[in-house]
């Protein structure tokens, strides 16, 4: 017996409706894969034609849009990364400074009943701090890191602790990146457990592997996070100074450039042991390079898979590296590198790619944006809620990347120790020991002209709004490890 033909009308549009509806959940949950390199020069992007070679990443500015008034909230590791994953402020995270053992600086090397009771090893992220993969994990997705935490090794501190699904990689600021040891100490984690699995292997490999492994198992079947933070190009965390005083890189990336007269120096000043055989300045600029190309092509393979699934353009890619250059970098044409207030330790290269979302390709976007929006724009993106009761320093930034508002951000604010840089409109204050002053960064991008002479009212007015952001952090419900409460 045939049912009604308005029943099989009505189930016909019941289950147009469904699969409309299932449509526009889809498209209300963008992908996201979020790539951060470490220590990468603000000009170390190949399409800027200082020579090195970024292929994959010079076609996703191409067929995305590149930033060039992105900053990261720190000059350095640490607090730079738990910043982007919690929308705000070191000073208001708690993270604001390293978490690291100074000892290796002098060459001690830690014995297995040292180490546990170091600050490397028991310093973390304060546990009440909400990160991106928690903020995404109510609509539904699944969320994996491959690569470098650096905000806490204890258990309850490790990224699937916080949010993340999967975890694969080091804990730690840096590794030599064929042991994964951080200066002789074993380094690698798997979800919960250390593991010396691949000892031996090139991590940006392994970073790779796991990625495309992730990709494999989630890509196409429901809304995922993808945090890539590989440790390339950082220089390698070895006591052996030839090691040291240079990156690691395999030698097939090494052979994409010119040969070096020589690969090796002896010096008489190095910070422990000398006489001291060292990378010479030629050797380490090549190797950097050869990591960043490394990486790029790591980057390549998983924008393939991705494609090949054919999901890649509702995907949101963002690729930045976590602070300034160092080592074989290039920062030009800024001032300064990793761990100092100038803009060479600050500002970062940036690359936002999502076509579904509207994001134009081969644009070139100079608004002043910062890590802090990655947070509330993701969530933006995925329709979802920030984290309620939470004070975030970012916004959501897509419309300005649509080119349908100018950036909402007026002001920003850096504090390394004693290092201070303020920006407030064009203008920014920098101290910096003994050097310092105020610039204009649309005059004078590579802070060269000091002008608190001529301009004492401006100085005087981006040091009020300094000191007006020192209070409101000062004020902020306090966060561990370093604020004392």
């Amino acid at each position: 017996m045939q049912p009604p033909r308005n029943w099989m009308i009505h189930f016909l549009m019941t289950l147009a409706m469904l699969l409309i509806a299932a449509k526009a959940s889809a498209a209300d949950r963008p992908n996201i894969l979020l790539i951060v390199s470490d220590d990468q020069g603000y000009n170390d992007l190949g399409l800027l034609g200082n020579g090195i070679l970024t292929p994959t990443l010079d076609r996703l500015a191409k067929e995305g849009t590149r930033l060039t008034n992105f900053y990261v909230a720190w000059p350095a590791c640490t607090p730079s990364r738990a910043s982007l994953l919690t929308g705000r402020y070191p000073q208001r995270n708690g993270i604001y400074d390293m978490i690291r053992n100074e000892a290796p600086d002098y060459g001690h090397r830690y014995t297995p009943e040292e180490y546990p009771v170091t600050f490397e090893r028991i310093g973390g992220m304060d546990e009440r701090e909400a990160i991106i993969p928690a903020v995404l994990k109510p609509a539904g997705y699944k969320s994996g890191i491959y690569g470098k935490w650096d905000l806490g090794a204890l258990r309850r501190m490790l990224p699937t602790s916080r949010g993340f699904d999967d975890f694969y990689g080091f804990v730690n600021t840096g590794i030599d990146y064929f042991t994964h040891e951080r200066y002789g100490v074993p380094c690698m984690v798997r979800n919960l457990e250390p593991t010396e699995e691949d000892k031996g292997t090139y991590c940006t490999y392994l970073f790779q592997r796991e990625a495309l492994r992730f990709l494999d198992e989630h890509a196409g079947k429901e809304p995922f996070f993808l945090y890539v933070p590989f440790n390339a190009p950082h220089n390698s965390s070895s006591l052996d100074p030839t090691i040291r005083s240079s990156v690691q890189a395999p030698d097939r990336f090494k052979a994409m450039y010119p040969p070096v007269e020589a690969e090796t120096r002896v010096t008489d000043r190095y910070r422990y042991g000398a006489p001291a055989t060292v990378a010479t300045p030629q050797a380490r600029r090549r190797d950097y390079r050869a990591a960043v190309t490394c990486m790029d092509a790591a980057i390549g393979e998983m924008l393939k898979t991705l494609e090949a699934k054919q999901i890649l353009d509702d995907t949101i890619v963002v690729f930045f590296s976590d602070n300034g250059g160092s080592g074989g970098a290039d920062n030009s044409p800024l001032r300064g590198h990793k761990g100092q207030t100038w803009e060479g330790g600050i500002r970062v290269p940036c690359i936002v790619r999502w076509p579904a979302g509207k994001i134009q390709a081969g644009q070139v976007n100079d608004e002043f944006l910062t890590s802090l929006e990655l947070l509330p724009s993701f969530a933006a993106a995925a329709s979802v809620e920030p984290p309620a009761g939470v004070v975030l320093d970012g916004f959501d930034w897509w419309p300005t990347l649509r080119g349908e508002s100018a950036s909402p951000r007026k002001e920003l604010f850096w504090k390394r120790r004693d290092q201070i840089g303020a920006r407030v409109s064009q203008w920014k204050w920098v101290q910096m020991g003994e050097q310092g002053g105020l610039f204009d960064l649309d005059r004078d991008l590579a802070e060269k002209q000091d002008l608190s002479e001529s301009h004492p009212e401006v100085l005087a007015m981006v040091k009020e709004r300094y000191a007006h952001w020192l209070r409101e952090m000062e004020a902020a419900e306090p966060r561990g490890p370093f604020r004392d409460f």
